[in-house]
Order: C-alpha cells, then structure tokens, then sequence
C-alpha cells in the first residue's frame, strides 16, 4: 500500500510526529543515519511521543487495530480453559501478562476462570503509562471484585513465581534489526532522518549483526540472494531470560503471527515482513509520521524455541492459532455461548469465525508454549503439534 492513499493525520498529530523526528535527530550521528532497531524503539516507545507512550487511541475500531481479546470474551474463554489446566498441576499460581493492551484479556480471563482456578495474583507488565491508566479503568469497571488480585509491574518480577505467563501480540512490537544481502556481504538497513522525510539507507553490518544473521542461516541452511532484505531480533533471548528468570514452574504462551524460520526466510518473502498499522490500514511504510502508526515485524518462532533453549525452557506446543483454540475447547465455549447468551450465540460466533478462520487470524497467528517444571501434556496442543517445523 502506498503513502498516498493513507489519510492525512490532523494537524495536532502532526506536530507531535515532527517533535519526535526531532528528537531523532538529536541522536543523529554524524552521518544522519540511525539504525532502524533504533527507530522503530523511539516510534513505539519514546516517553510522552512513542505511539505507546503519547495516549494516542490505539485499540479497538476507532483505533489503528484490533486484537483478538477486542473481538469479544470467546478468546479469553478458550485460554481460560488451557489456565485451568496449569492451575490443577500446580495448585496456588499466578498470571502474569505483558503488554495488556485495554486490559480486556485480563477482565475477560478473571472473570472466565472457575472460581477454584483463580489466580492469587494477575501481575501485567506494561511500558506505556498510558495504557496502564486505560487497564486500570477497565479492570475497575468491569471486573472490581477481582481488581484488588492485580498488580501493576515497571519490571519482570523480581521475587520467585509459579504460573502462567501470557504474552498475546508482545513479540512483534520489539524492535527490530533490518539487513540486507548485499553484493558485498551483509548489510544494516537505516533510517536517514532529513527535515522533512525519512528515507532508506544502508552501510556495512557491524559485527553483531553480521555474526547473527550468518549464524541463523548457517544453522537453518538457507541461502539468501543479493538485494533480499528482512528482520532479524538480537534481543529475544535476553528479554525472554529476564520475564521467566523467576518462574520456578508454569507456561509460557506466546500467542502472535509468525512462522518457523525456514518460511520467514522464504525465498519469496525477499522483502521482510515489517508491517504498518494506521487507522485499520496495513502497508509497509514505517516512515509514514513516526509516532502516529504501529510497526511491527512477524515473529522467528524458530529464534523463539532456540531462545527457550538458552533459557533453560522446554517447548511444550507450537501451533496454529484455529488448532490451539480448539484444544482448548472452542466448541464446547460456543455451546455454552448459544445457550446462555441473549442473541443465542451469534455474537460468539462471528468472534470465532475472526480467531480461526484462514485467512482472519486462525492461521496466520501462531501459538507457542515454553515450559518449565510441568509433566502434564498441554491441551491446547492435542490437535496439533508442529514443533517438528521449527
């Protein structure tokens, strides 16, 4: 999609985008160029101008878009039942979600869960104080018997915990390297910040980069072509270390679209994956006013189960989003859904037809769990199981 078919931002947006273009180039080295991992954390998250962090509505349809908790409380419902079932090995347990959103899953999760499968605490981990206020307003006004189990965190836990940890559409929101093969070896890809436009360029991989990518080919045995570009995460395995370090038993569901490594570095995906969101509108163009847009990059599940690996974590299930719903009893929540609701379930299931059909979410997102301490097979992997992809 082009930049000149996206609708033009109001003019109070605009001058926050341009504040922050400023503040970019305050960190500009000498050469104007700023690693693109670089801007895609000050466009996210830069403090009071990051589109996560300058109280930008976001979620839902008057947002930019929507996630599967916003579609209704069938989502919520069906990983209730995937809780219980960690809850039942463990017995006293508690959740601990990262990047909340509105706090929908976290209201809709509580008030789904039996009462013997409570959480003693629902900790949740977010970086913008915006949404923090957001979460807290729902969670009180949907959900107050439970608000007094939830607590809001500025770091992973610090102290040892047994439970679950939930992570829906976290990943793809971490910023990314991008690179490029070119005729004389691997390439970094940079943002050029000028007055007015943001364009492409590139220099040399510093050796961090280089080592990296060499390595994640050399050990998938893929070959890549001169002039393909993508993404690649440096950061994963350190990030996933610190959120489970003191998590002496439970799950870790990371629940995002993505593929195994060997389709994310198709031959056919030569351009990445790095996608935009802006006023429910998908294109490719992240330098279309930074600030005012999500970008993300689909998530290396393969880099995911290697990163398990460093962190002493077991991969318990990969799956497909449809396929793990499913284990979890999807249709067994769409029977009590038909009979308990007033419109006789219709609601739930267009809710369901958006989570699983192919083309909506059910294949395109991706769910993966990482053990540690269980011995009881997960639920919603008794359908399907692909770790053999990986």
């Amino acid at each position: 999609m082009s930049r000149a078919i996206l609708p033009e931002p109001r003019d109070e947006l605009k001058l926050l985008s341009s504040s922050l273009r400023l503040r970019m180039r305050e960190e500009l080295g000498d050469d104007g160029m700023m690693p693109f991992s670089r801007f895609m954390e000050m466009a996210l998250y830069e403090p009071g101008l990051g589109y996560y962090s300058a109280g930008l509505h976001k979620l839902g349809e008057a947002g930019d878009f929507i996630t599967a908790p916003e579609l209704g409380p069938l989502f919520a419902d069906c990983l209730a039942g995937q809780v219980s079932q960690i809850a039942d090995e463990l017995g006293d347990y508690d959740l601990f979600e990262i990047g909340a959103g509105t706090g929908q899953l976290a209201a809709d999760l509580l008030r789904s869960l039996p009462s013997n499968h409570l959480p003693g605490r629902y900790m949740v981990l977010e970086r913008s104080a915006d949404l923090q206020q957001v979460q807290r307003e729902r969670i009180f006004a949907q959900v107050p018997e439970f608000a007094g189990r939830v607590e809001w965190l500025n770091q992973p836990p610090g102290s040892d915990w047994q439970g679950v940890l939930l992570a829906n559409e976290v990943l793809d929101a971490m910023a990314v390297e991008r690179f490029r093969i070119g005729e004389n070896g691997i390439e970094r890809l940079y943002a050029s910040i000028g007055d007015e436009h943001i364009d492409w360029s590139s220099g040399p991989a510093p050796a961090e980069l280089h080592q990296a990518v060499t390595q994640t080919m050399k050990n998938s045995g893929i070959t890549l072509q001169p002039g393909y570009r993508s993404e690649i995460n440096l950061h994963l395995t350190p990030w996933l270390g610190a959120v489970t370090r003191c998590m002496k038993r439970g799950l870790a569901l990371f629940i995002d679209y993505g593929y195994p490594r060997s389709e994310y570095y198709s031959a056919e995906r030569s351009d990445g994956t790095l996608m935009c969101h802006y006023l429910h509108r998908a294109h490719d163009d992240p330098f279309f006013w930074p600030g005012l847009q999500d970008i993300t990059a689909w998530v290396d599940f393969t880099a995911l189960a290697e990163a398990a690996d460093s962190c002493g974590l077991e991969v318990e299930g990969y799956s497909s989003q449809v396929m793990f719903l499913l284990g979890c009893g999807l249709e067994q929540v769409l029977s009590e859904h038909r009979l308990q609701d007033r419109d006789g379930g219709l609601a739930a299931n267009f809710q369901a037809r958006h989570l699983t059909l192919p083309g909506m979410m059910g294949e395109k997102f991706q769910v993966m769990g990482l053990g540690r301490g269980l011995t009881t097979p997960l639920r919603g992997f008794n359908l399907q199981d692909l770790r053999y992809r990986l």
